[in-house]
């Protein structure tokens, strides 16, 4: 599978590249950009982060096993004090914020790590050090067939320089 990149000034740019290159059946974009742009995002469409999802297990697992321990100690360890119940919600609620708070910023962290590391890429010659100053990048996977394609596009699109790369 080969690569095809399109080098442009403009963030606007790069956004009406990305729309038309998926507008053309072209699907696996990888983007170069030096500032975040809500343009881009918008293009891409690639929906919520799954980290979110990640954050909101952590805070239900902590805060579940904060409850879990407190009552199973209690019923374990029973003090009786003046009738009352063994385990009670209320001072249990303090523990159980605590244990989400913990446990979600601890998903959030390994999440970040996970995917973070997981999507880095690996051996291809696509970044250029200008991508970190004042250039954007629009790197498209393409069948061989599909390259010329992928060049009109981008070149259409207002690109300034546009070369395949192998990777």
């Amino acid at each position: 599978m080969a690569q095809v990149l399109g080098v442009m000034t403009s963030p606007y740019d790069l956004a009406a590249a990305v729309r038309d290159l998926k507008g053309a059946g072209f699907r696996e974009l990888e983007i170069y950009s030096p500032v975040p742009s809500h343009e881009i995002e918008e293009a891409l469409d690639r929906g919520p982060s799954p980290i979110r999802l990640l954050t909101l297990i952590g805070c239900l697992t902590g805060v579940s096993f904060a409850y879990f321990m407190q009552i199973w100690v209690a019923y374990d360890w029973p003090l009786v004090i003046g009738g009352k119940p063994f385990a009670s919600i209320v001072p249990d609620t303090i523990i159980g914020f605590e244990l989400n708070i913990l446990l979600g910023g601890l998903f959030t962290v390994l999440g970040l790590m996970f995917f973070g590391m997981w999507k880095t890429r690996k051996g291809h010659d696509a970044y250029q050090p200008g991508f970190s100053g004042n250039l954007f990048g629009c790197l498209v996977a393409c069948h061989g067939d599909q390259i010329p394609r992928a060049q009109e596009v981008l070149r259409r699109a207002g690109s300034s320089e546009v070369r395949v790369v192998e990777g």
